[in-house]
């Protein structure tokens, strides 16, 4: 099981330009500590934290990284029995109400909240609620002097909420997926890994942790990875995850993301069927080689 789930790991350990090899060999063994840590401790209301505003986009929008991949993570644990829901910014809103809309998710709620305003009541609601987990994808995070910023050192902060705060306020537990060295959950890893690495990394690099870190090229094959690690830790999933990894699926998602959300990618900006510059034959090929893994006995 270990030795599958690792090779999923190394397969979505495939750089993609961004020069964050060495984030890949520091993160290394954390797509099975977050498996172990979700089937030893199955999720019973989780929390998906994502969004990550383009203010340059055109037009100006989420970006499809993130959106996309949550759909797909609140699809496959609410086929495992999990009550998901969605946090996001207010200017992400749509864009997540599109992307879960693509994938035919329903019974999902999102939580969209504007930059300045009070996380105390979010966090006691989601106290309320259960939650027992929080799995962050995508997610633009706090930078060492609390901004956050894009991957061009840009301060996003005009459309980011501090939602950081509510992914460590706990008692819940916390997964997080990143791919550049800014987004939520990088803080597990050391700030002068990430200033070495990664272009602008010292002034961008996010300093909130996870209990659990999962690096991949992009963010989105994480969620896959994710899905695929909890396919093979647990027959009795195994059917209904791998369902959700499917082209066919991803497709649709990606599309009514882009048309209705609108959404654009995070790298050229525009408003196309791809993610961070892929297209989705690229993802298609990563998926397949993933789930093939998942299935093989």
């Amino acid at each position: 099981m270990r030795d599958r789930i690792d090779r999923i790991e190394d397969l979505i350990h495939q750089e993609v330009g961004r020069g964050v090899t060495g984030l890949f060999a520091a993160a290394k063994g954390g797509l099975w500590s977050a498996v172990s840590a979700l089937t030893a401790k199955p999720p019973r209301h989780v929390g998906i934290l994502t969004g990550f505003f383009v203010p340059k986009g055109d037009p100006p929008a989420a970006e499809t990284d993130g959106p996309a991949g949550a759909a797909l993570l609140a699809l496959a644990l609410s086929g495992i029995g999990a009550q998901c829901r969605l946090l996001t910014d207010e200017s992400c809103r749509s864009a997540c109400a599109a992307a879960l809309a693509g994938g035919g998710v329903t019974g999902v709620s999102i939580d969209a909240i504007p930059p300045s305003t009070s996380l105390e009541p979010v966090i006691a609601a989601w106290r309320a609620l259960g939650i027992d987990w929080i799995i962050s994808i995508e997610r633009c995070g706090l930078s060492g002097d609390g901004r956050p910023r894009n991957m061009r050192g840009e301060d996003t902060g005009a459309h980011t909420a501090p939602l950081d705060h509510v992914f460590t306020a706990g008692p819940w537990r916390t997964i997080a997926i990143g791919d550049g060295g800014n987004e939520v959950g990088m803080g597990a890893l050391p700030s002068e890994l990430i200033a070495r690495e990664v272009p602008f990394g010292a002034t961008i690099g996010c300093v909130t942790p996870a209990d659990h870190l999962i690096v991949a090229g992009v963010s989105h094959w994480g969620a896959y990875g994710l899905i695929a690690g909890l396919a093979v830790a647990n027959a009795a999933w195994r059917e209904a995850l791998l369902g959700c990894l499917d082209p066919a699926l991803e497709r649709r998602i990606l599309k009514t993301l882009v048309e209705r959300g609108p959404a654009v990618d995070g790298v050229t900006l525009g408003r196309t069927l791809t993610i961070d510059g892929l297209d989705l034959d690229t993802h298609r090929v990563m998926l397949e080689q993933v789930r093939t893994i998942a299935r093989r006995e």
